[in-house]
């Protein structure tokens, strides 16, 4: 049967991270919006470490933040541990990290979306979809439940084709003790849309109780905690507030009543035990084909990868305040069962660990994301949306921004509107989804500081300040926020050019604080996070809030490095705003190598600059191209508007 003779606008088919993000971003649009799950319980699961952020990671988070999203929230409310990564560094690479109680995160996350407006859930696992003239129209179910939609957004996480692998044991399923999608991937390959295979994988859980915390180093989160979501921009008043339904949804106040992580070690005996059983692991033995991530590899890789390492460290990490469970990082293994028991009891403090779960690793299918336009729209399949896992990357984090930009771009499909695009510029979404629709992935991808060639931009606390135009284009926050957000914006601008104008002696406030910045770390400590000290910065700077004073310490102690950075900006800008026509015939223009035009003809490169990062296209094919464009327009009509139009 159709559930729906009016189409919903958008379908979003998957509740992992990716999937809540879409649906929110979408349904806080004014959409009407369906989120179909294979199970309503397993909303927003933690499949793997009960940890949000990290490098890249948590600037991500403050990004998706920014943009409206729920993740930052979600976190700062169900977190039991915060820390500042990178603190002795500066502060473009300091990135916010949590452990989240587990259990919390998922369930306030599932209440959020039960309360959201013009938001429904149904629980039912999307079997294939329904195509009409080369466009997507809605989706089928395993209940003979058809549903249609103006757009989809498909977010299926590690569930297409799921494979799970314990030495020689093979489990069909996205996760452990859940459901595989076989039948969907089907649709994809009738569509023309290629599939390839990945895998990942996840270390045992152990109860808490039969370890030994004494032979472990305690790691305590940081005394003055950094949150994710922009708490100055919010009303606080709204945090807990109980629902129009009287609901209350789940959570406490930030950074209140931390838990510790703990630290060890594997031995010598440790790494024999791998090497002893490395033939019995399903990775060394043939069982997987997907190709697992180089960054965070299994345990028994590390091994051979690694073999002159007498050690390597281990984080027991607890699940939640109300449970017993901890999560090993760093011993994720496809070994079997029983050499997984003699892996863990060689570690110290874990001489007598009781397994809740194995450790395991899955493959999965994955469409290449070069497959994709840069607002995540499939080439091949008109109004069909791809984000998450499905795209090739690793994390909630890169899932949930993908997802949250994929749900905007439905909407602004329908509507027809001009899609959301983060440039490279702005913040590590936009790195992140350009390298994968323009250089895809053959590996599970992973966000890191370094992809970013603008990265100093990027500091944690200046995402609002970069995407704020983005929320007010697409109306992502309330009016409110905005207003506040605008506001910041201002203030910092304000500040940081009155401090280059006005003296303190003989110097600039800028300079002083220049000079601050450069002295030996012993001498810099007058600048205190969350306080500054006397004579530091202008009192009047000391009015402000922190946040305010933070951004502009930033932008004016690194001045020289930024302005260098928007130099390099402007110098290739021109670049992104140069369109190609799509169906341009690379293979005609003359003086273009052979070898760039297959790779722009595969890559259908919307601008300029696009073409220019795919790799094996040089500097010299992107000035024929430019030459060609030039040609193009001075071939045009008088008066005649050209797409793809090069500046003289």
């Amino acid at each position: 049967m159709i559930y729906n003779k009016i189409p919903f606008d958008v379908i979003v088919c998957g509740a992992g991270h990716a999937g809540v993000e879409a649906a929110l971003a979408a349904s806080r649009m004014g959409a009407p919006t369906l989120l179909l799950t294979g199970n309503i319980d397993t909303i927003a699961q933690m499949s793997c470490n009960p940890a949000i952020g990290g490098q890249a990671k948590g600037q991500i988070v403050r990004e998706i933040d920014a943009l409206g999203g729920e993740m930052a929230i979600n976190t700062d409310v169900t977190g039991i541990q915060f820390r500042l990564l990178n603190e002795s560094k500066g502060p473009a690479v300091q990135s916010p990290r949590a452990q989240c109680d587990k259990k919390a995160y998922q369930f306030r996350l599932k209440h959020t979306l039960e309360l959201q407006p013009n938001l429904q859930i149904f629980q039912a696992t999307v079997t294939g979809l329904i195509f009409q003239n080369g466009t997507v129209i809605g989706c089928r179910t395993n209940l003979d439940i058809e549903f249609l939609g103006q757009t989809v957004v498909v977010t299926t996480g590690t569930f297409l084709r799921g494979l799970m692998h314990i030495g020689q044991n093979k489990n069909e399923g996205g996760r452990l003790g859940d459901f595989t999608s076989k039948t969907l991937s089907d649709s994809f390959l009738q569509a023309g849309i290629e599939l390839r295979r990945l895998k990942t994988g996840t270390p045992p859980r152990l109860l808490g109780r039969s370890l030994d915390f004494t032979k472990m180093q305690e790691q305590k989160g940081d005394d003055h905690p950094t949150l994710f979501a922009y708490h100055d921009t919010r009303d606080s008043a709204g945090l807990f507030h109980v629902e129009q339904t009287g609901e209350q949804r789940l959570g406490w106040t930030p950074g209140t009543n931390a838990v510790s992580c703990w630290m060890t070690h594997t031995t010598s005996e440790t790494a024999e035990v791998v090497r002893a059983n490395l033939h019995k692991s399903a990775m060394y033995s043939g069982q997987i084909e997907g190709i697992g991530p180089r960054y965070c590899p299994s345990f028994e890789d590390k091994i051979v990868r690694f073999a002159d390492k007498p050690r390597h460290l281990l984080f027991l990490e607890p699940e939640g305040r109300t449970t017993n469970e901890y999560y090993v990082n760093g011993l994720s293994t496809s070994l079997p069962f029983e050499v997984q028991l003699d892996l863990v009891h060689s570690i110290p403090g874990l001489e007598s660990a009781q397994l809740l779960r194995p450790a395991y690793a899955v493959e999965y299918d994955f469409a290449p994301p070069t497959q994709l336009w840069p607002s995540l729209e499939s080439r091949k399949v008109e109004n069909l949306f791809f984000a998450g896992q499905i795209n090739g990357t690793s994390g909630y984090e890169e899932a949930a921004s993908q997802g949250l930009v994929a749900g905007v771009n439905a909407v602004n499909k329908v509507r027809g509107v001009a899609p959301l695009i983060i440039q490279r510029h702005e913040g590590y979404i936009g790195v992140l989804i350009d390298d994968l629709v323009t250089k895809g992935t053959n590996e599970p991808y992973r966000m890191f500081t370094s992809r970013a060639e603008h990265r100093l931009l990027f500091n944690h606390g200046s995402a609002e300040l970069r995407l704020c135009h983005h929320a007010r284009h697409y109306g992502l926050v309330p009016a409110s926020r905005l207003s506040r957000m605008e506001e910041k914006r201002k203030r910092v601008a304000h500040w940081v050019a009155h401090l280059e104008k006005i003296r303190m002696g003989s110097m600039t406030w800028g300079e002083h604080i220049r000079r601050l910045a450069a002295a030996p770390k012993q001498n810099s400590a007058q600048i205190p996070k969350g306080g500054r000290g006397e004579g530091s910065i202008p009192i009047e700077l000391m009015q402000e809030s922190v946040q305010v004073q933070d951004e502009v310490i930033y932008q004016v102690s690194y001045a020289g490095y930024l302005g260098r950075e928007q130099r390099q900006i402007k110098k290739f800008s021109d670049l992104e705003k140069i369109n190609l026509p799509e169906n341009l015939n690379f293979m005609d223009i003359r003086g273009l190598r052979r070898e760039s035009a297959l790779k722009l003809a595969e890559f259908k490169p919307a601008t300029l600059g696009q073409a220019g990062r795919i790799s094996g296209v040089n500097p010299s094919d992107i000035s024929v191209l430019m030459i060609y464009m030039r040609a193009a327009k001075a071939e045009a009509k008088p008066g005649e508007s050209r797409e793809g139009s090069v500046p003289s």
